[in-house]
């Protein structure tokens, strides 16, 4: 059944509108949970008796969990289905909230958010994908959809550090996962009334030795970033440990399609060149956001002494500013090319993080914060919605499950890597020479945008100008 047919065949807009809605939420409350521990950074670090390094891993473990998984949770919905796969996902992401909630130690932490939470994420995100690309054809209405559910996403990620910080504040940053578990109780009631489009298909082999290698190698390859302000050649083993089995992997696969058999992932997802681009632009694109959220989190609390509340108001101009731009993403798809609004939104990020690096010097009031993180909010909701237009409209319906776990694997190595890369730059030296170590942390963004820019360059002009062909 294509995506024509299964809209023309299927319930009437409203309908879909109402099953909109519980996917976009979901994509807003996985969103949050990646980015409203930042501000609780101090508090949690006190109640757990942890460190700031001790809350970074259970973030970035959080986060990589999603990345390592999110694959094989998008191949499990061929087989299981679409919607069963996100009703599992949502109960098992809610059990892991409520343990979260009642954690006595950094263990029981890591156990509820960073694994269970993390496992549950992997099993509904790719659904809320596959489920959208089916119900919504066209350009326009794809844009708005996606457009609603890049938003709730963006902006979960951006107001989950004011967010978190009421709770925190007013409560105890423990209610903050209450408030998850609450919401996912609503979707999972909300989500019972979402079709799914295409029947589920028992007989599809799994791979399950293709799932241990690439996410055991993507385990391994953060481990060693993390590693890095620790021991040197420790990070190295580690690094090149993961690039092995990333290696070993992609061999299996190679192995099994001359085989006949179907691996984890195809490689001919990796042969279309406007969907690599807009991988690396996904990547990119997160790697910023949650970089940009735990670096001046952490900044703010440890250097600066604000509390959760405080630090939580500040990043309201990066919330606003995605909302502008995410939800304006239908009207600004009919007026001007996709491949010209990723790279729109890249500049925009780009000067918005040099203009946080350039609060280094001097000592400059808690808003002159604002500017800076309109700006990355701006030009982050301007791409989101655009770049996963383009990697999912470049595939079959056939395909919906393997590139929707590959695209939402991408984005969530890029979450992981952003919280990795710039969190392990920002924690070896914020107490010893914080203003130095923050510098270099944004620079690191500011490089990943120009990167950013250079792919968004080289997407086709006329970038996902169709939708798929079956």
């Amino acid at each position: 059944m294509t995506a024509a047919g299964s809209t023309a065949a299927g319930p009437p807009a409203g309908s879909l509108r109402q099953m909109l809605v519980p996917l976009a939420l979901a994509q807003f409350i996985c969103s949050f949970a990646g980015s409203n521990m930042n501000v609780m950074i101090n508090d949690i670090s006190a109640d757990l008796n942890t460190t700031v390094q001790g809350v970074q891993i259970a973030i970035t473990i959080f986060l990589l969990v999603m990345a390592a998984l999110m694959i094989p949770g998008g191949k499990l919905t061929d087989r299981y289905g679409r919607k069963r796969c996100f009703l599992a996902g949502l109960v098992l992401y809610g059990v892991g909230a409520l343990l979260s909630a009642a954690s006595p130690g950094l263990g029981v932490l890591i156990l509820g958010n960073s694994i269970l939470e993390g496992v549950g994420t992997a099993l509904l995100i790719p659904p809320v994908y596959i489920l959208t690309t089916l119900l919504f054809t066209g350009t326009a209405s794809r844009a708005k959809a996606f457009g609603l559910i890049s938003a709730m996403g963006g902006v979960g990620a951006a107001a989950g550090p004011l967010i978190g910080g009421l709770i925190t504040s007013a409560l105890s940053w423990r209610w903050a996962f209450v408030f998850q578990a609450v919401v996912v109780g609503v979707i999972v009631v909300l989500g019972r009334k979402v079709l799914d489009p295409l029947p589920p298909d028992p007989t599809r082999p799994f791979d399950t030795r293709g799932a241990l290698l690439s996410a055991a190698g993507l385990i391994l390859v953060v481990a060693g970033i993390l590693a890095a302000d620790q021991n040197l050649w420790l990070m190295l083993a580690l690094i090149a440990a993961g690039l092995l089995l990333l290696f070993l992997f992609f061999r299996w696969v190679r192995a099994e399609e001359r085989a006949g058999r179907e691996p984890l992932l195809s490689t001919s997802l990796f042969r279309n060149r406007t969907s690599n681009l807009g991988l690396v632009t996904q990547n990119a694109q997160w790697l910023i956001l949650m970089g940009t959220s735990f670096t001046v989190a952490a900044y703010l609390q440890v250097v600066r002494g604000y509390d959760a509340i405080q630090t939580g108001v500040i990043f309201t101009a990066a919330t606003v500013g995605l909302l502008i731009s995410s939800l304006a993403a239908e009207r600004l798809a009919k007026r001007r090319p996709q491949r010209t609004l990723i790279q729109a939104g890249f500049v925009l990020t780009a000067v918005g993080v040099i203009v946080l690096l350039a609060l280094v010097t001097g000592t400059p009031g808690v808003w002159a914060f604002a500017p800076g993180l309109l700006l990355i909010g701006l030009g982050l909701g301007l791409m989101l919605t655009p770049s996963v237009n383009i990697v999912q409209s470049s595939f079959s319906d056939d395909q919906q499950g393997e590139i929707s776990g590959l695209s939402r694997s991408v984005s969530n190595l890029g979450s992981c890597l952003g919280t990795a890369v710039a969190g392990t730059i920002l924690v070896a030296g914020i107490t010893a020479t914080p203003e130095r170590a923050y510098g270099l942390a944004m620079a690191v963004l500011a490089a990943v945008a120009v990167a950013g820019l250079w792919a968004a360059a080289k997407l086709p002009r006329a970038a996902a100008a169709a939708t798929p062909t079956p």
